[in-house]
């Protein structure tokens, strides 16, 4: 879809949405769908089956929870729409989205299903028969096969993020849950990339589905330097902070998805001394035009602005365009940074990418046809070294262009009056002035380690049998020989699964983040061996999560995990890895309540 087409995008309220939906969407501050929202609702309302393309970060979740939510039969009682979701974390995001668009429909009630969650609580859940129902596969299978959770009145199901689903091993069980509906359903599937098995899926179970690809071709300036901070344990605000304090700009414009996302992001950082406004649709014609006149002026440096409301901007001092939520797709990035780097002139772009917005990134990267490079955070260090040189050069402008008369009589009186050192004098007055921007450093909240060794696997492609491909793939020999390094913050455990139970990572990782709850983001190294795994996981694994992981089955095995103690690294050789001494059957010693990422853990076994 080209830019001119995302101009011509109808309005939501023009789409045919149950007005119930409408109130809400309105009320969430969206203005126009995205391109994958305008292509896929108008068939999911009219029953349609849907093969829908697009990246992650697209709108995707919007694009059938607002149809398929509008065809809702409130006179029905049972579950009407399935959503199946590759992760814990995906499924509870979808759950979080649907409850807000179906706030204004009346007695609705949907269910988050996912391993690692008390069976208890979802039996008595099911009990209620929501009418909608989002979960990962193996734990929906489960409840079917317990006869739990009946499909009978199903309506409509979605597969969101098919071939993620298919990286982690879940793709069978999809197709079991799939022959288990009524032949009536409607279904949409969704995913990134469409490898052969998700395609042959696609045509065994979706009848003349409509096909909705979102595709790209766009390129940008090489006047405009672009790079990206991968959002982590900091929040987004102070690390817009951080780069606001140590970017040389003169006019900024931040872009967010809805229109109530720039009122309270201006007000945050206004109340932080920023010279900044919103720029959204609600906003009539002559106010928006003095806000843009402000900004030419310098009267303001900062504009927080949707895609809709920046459409045509041009000012001349715009250095800085920063995507502090991901664009749709890379046409609307594309249209964002084109307000920097106009006439040749020098500008920066910033994109803020979650680690489920990896693959939107590298789709920006083809797209665009350039590297965007991976930015550091300013240190506390490095901010206060920039605003002592910023005091330093106020104080010498002061002395400068303003006349200090006054000034130097009051401190002489003060001086004489308390027999006090012209040095401390200054010095007092600086501390005054320097309350709400410290000069010496300030310990910021630590940010959680990167990642490594597993990245770049994680996010490789899958070809056309799913799996996925290493260029630099080593013999397993080769690969055996390598040590087992913990990651800081981790802990090493082993799994009595290798080669000879056809283990692969994504089984690991599968098992893991929907059995204990642990997002695939906290999981570390994974080394893989002929009859075992050394896999590291974040510390303070609460007991009960440690023991239900120890019953769960992987590859038709049980997993019999344990955790490996006192080992700053573990030699990755089977006879070496054989002779470390475990504690079989126990939960973790070290609980410290200190750990940011252990804290994530806990919440999200709860």
């Amino acid at each position: 879809m080209s830019t001119e087409q995302l101009d011509q995008l109808p309005s939501f309220s023009e789409s045919g949405l149950a007005p119930a939906i409408l109130r809400a969407v309105s009320e969430a501050g969206y203005e126009t769908p995205s391109p994958i929202q305008a292509q896929s609702i108008p068939p999911l309302l009219e029953g349609r089956d849907l093969l829908g393309q697009a990246q992650t970060g697209t709108g995707k979740t919007a694009a059938f929870s607002l149809p398929l939510l509008s065809r809702l039969d409130g006179r029905k009682s049972g579950t009407q729409l399935l959503v199946l979701a590759p992760t814990r974390e995906l499924a509870i995001q979808v759950s979080e989205a649907m409850q807000t668009y179906a706030r204004h429909l009346k007695d609705f009630h949907i269910l988050p299903i996912y391993g690692g969650q008390s069976m208890s609580i979802q039996l008595r859940a099911l009990k209620r028969q929501p009418q909608v129902v989002v979960g990962t596969p193996g734990r929906i299978l489960d409840h079917i096969r317990r006869g739990t959770l009946k499909l009978d009145q199903l309506s409509a199901l979605v597969l969101d993020e098919a071939d993620e689903m298919l990286r982690m091993g879940f793709i069978d069980d999809v197709e079991t849950i799939l022959q288990e509906t009524p032949e009536t359903r409607q279904v949409a599937l969704f995913s990134a990339t469409m490898p052969g098995p998700i395609h042959r899926v696609a045509q065994r179970y979706l009848k003349d589905p409509v096909d909705v690809r979102i595709k790209s071709k766009t390129s940008t300036v090489d006047t405009i330097n672009q790079r990206y901070w991968q959002v982590t344990g900091l929040h987004k605000l102070d690390a817009l902070t951080r780069i606001l304090e140590i970017e040389d700009f003169d006019g900024m414009i931040i872009f967010v998805r809805t229109k109530n996302a720039t009122v309270e992001l201006a007000e945050k950082l206004e109340a932080r001394g920023y010279a900044s406004s919103a720029l959204n649709g609600d906003m009539n014609q002559a106010l928006r035009e003095k806000t843009i006149e402000r900004m030419k002026k310098g009267q303001i440096d900062i504009l927080i602005a949707t895609d809709v409301a920046a459409r045509g901007l041009d000012i001349e001092r715009m250095s800085h365009v920063v995507n502090y939520d991901i664009p749709y797709d890379t046409e609307s990035y594309v249209h964002r940074i084109g307000r920097t780097g106009r006439a040749g002139r020098k500008g920066e772009a910033i994109l803020f990418v979650s680690p489920r917005e990896k693959r939107m990134l590298m789709a920006i990267e083809k797209a665009t046809r350039q590297t965007i490079s991976k930015m550091q955070l300013p240190s506390s260090e490095e901010i206060a070294d920039r605003r002592v040189m910023q005091f330093k050069e106020q104080l010498s402008e002061t002395i400068e262009s303003q006349d200090l008369s006054f000034f130097e009589t009051l401190i002489t009186q003060y001086q004489q009056e308390h027999n006090a050192d012209p040095l401390e004098v200054a010095a007092a007055i600086a501390f005054l002035l320097q309350k709400s921007r410290p000069l010496l450093p300030v310990k910021h909240v630590r940010e959680r380690p990167e990642r490594t060794g597993r990245d770049n696997d994680k996010h490789s492609a899958p070809d056309s049998r799913g799996k996925k491909l290493r260029e630099t793939r080593e013999p397993r020999q080769a690969r055996a020989a390598r040590p087992h390094i913990t990651e800081a913050g981790m802990q090493t455990y082993r799994v009595e699964l290798g080669h000879e139970q056809q283990i692969e990572p994504k089984h690991l990782v599968g098992a893991i983040a929907n059995e204990a709850g642990i997002d695939s983001q906290f999981i570390g190294r994974i080394t893989i061996h002929e009859d075992h795994s050394l896999i590291d996981l974040p510390e303070g694994m609460p007991r009960d999560v440690f023991q239900h992981l120890r019953k769960t089955w992987v590859n038709n095995h049980q997993m019999n995990i344990s955790l490996i103690e006192d080992l700053e690294s573990v030699v990755s050789t089977d006879d070496s890895a054989r002779s470390f001494k475990r504690k079989s059957g126990s939960g973790p010693k070290r609980f410290d309540k200190s750990k940011s990422h252990k804290k994530s853990v806990q919440d999200r076994s709860k």
